[in-house]
């Protein structure tokens, strides 16, 4: 193991600034380096490891990156002793960081063009940096929409950052939940039940996609059926990943290492694994 590879496997000690929840078992965590400058600046769609002292470490989509001097924000669903007790962390913990890895959504190539996004549960949370990057420039892009999907209403993420952007006239955002009881003015149903009310040109677009694998096919598939090429379709496949430098093996998905080649990745690229059972 050489040393660039030894020092990525080194955790920076971030204090916790604040920490709030977002659905029943999913919180947002707000971290500041702690006694120096903090991990290099990250790209939309990439990830940090996190880790909990004492407890192991996860990896964990950034969906807030530091600007104007900023936090960097992490959001976390609690499923297991890792993530339970990042989410169990209190502000002033000490927490580790290192990163950032993987690849980015490719939010510079889709300059002048129209711009779709289609989350699924916490799938809207490595897609967030895609949309606030748009909106903080988006003089520089055509059409934006974004589609979100979550089992309740009460599993529906940011909820006041969905509510700003629905109230802005330069972006179409639509929202489903699979089931609902009363109380609930919304659509219900699945996400691609709304892609067809989407307003985009389909030969001049880029679509990022982010959510259950069974509801990215199904999304991408609608997407391509539209028009799509499946160059200008964008997928995030965070699976299983756990060393995030290729050396384990959890995140294999045939011959891709998932934390080291994505977890972005153009739809050509991975069409045919995703297509096999149990891969």
């Amino acid at each position: 193991m050489g040393p660039g590879v030894a020092e990525r496997l080194v955790p920076s000690p971030y204090a916790l600034a604040e920490i709030w929840r977002e659905t029943a078992d999913v919180w947002s965590l707000a971290l500041e380096p702690r006694g120096r400058d903090g991990l290099p600046a990250a790209a939309p769609g990439q990830f940090n490891m996190l880790y909990a002292f004492g407890v192991g470490e996860a990896p964990i989509s950034i969906s807030g990156m530091p600007e104007g001097g900023g936090p960097l924000v992490h959001t976390v669903r609690a499923v297991g002793n890792v993530t339970r007790a990042l989410c169990e962390a209190r502000p002033g913990d000490v927490l580790g960081v290192r990163g950032p890895y993987g690849s980015s959504w490719p939010v510079e190539a889709a300059r002048g063009r129209d711009v779709v996004v289609v989350a699924g549960g916490i799938g809207l949370a490595p897609l967030r940096p895609v949309l606030t990057h748009v909106i903080a420039h988006r003089d520089e892009y055509r059409r934006v929409a974004l589609v979100y999907g979550a089992r309740t209403p009460a599993d529906v993420l940011y909820r006041s950052a969905l509510e700003r952007w629905r109230s802005r006239f330069d972006l179409h955002v639509d929202v489903t939940v699979d089931s609902a009881g009363r109380g609930w003015g919304g659509n219900v149903g699945h996400v691609t039940d709304l892609l067809p009310s989407v307003p985009f040109d389909v030969a001049d677009a880029v679509a990022f996609v982010c959510g259950p694998e069974i509801m990215m096919r199904f999304a991408v598939r609608d997407l391509l059926d539209r028009g799509a090429s499946p160059a200008d379709v964008h997928v995030s496949l965070e699976r299983n990943m756990k060393c995030a430098v290729g050396l384990c093996g959890h995140c294999q998905l045939g011959a891709e290492f998932v934390c080291r080649s994505g977890p972005v990745y153009p739809y050509e690229r991975v069409s045919p694994l995703l297509g096999v059972r149990e891969l």
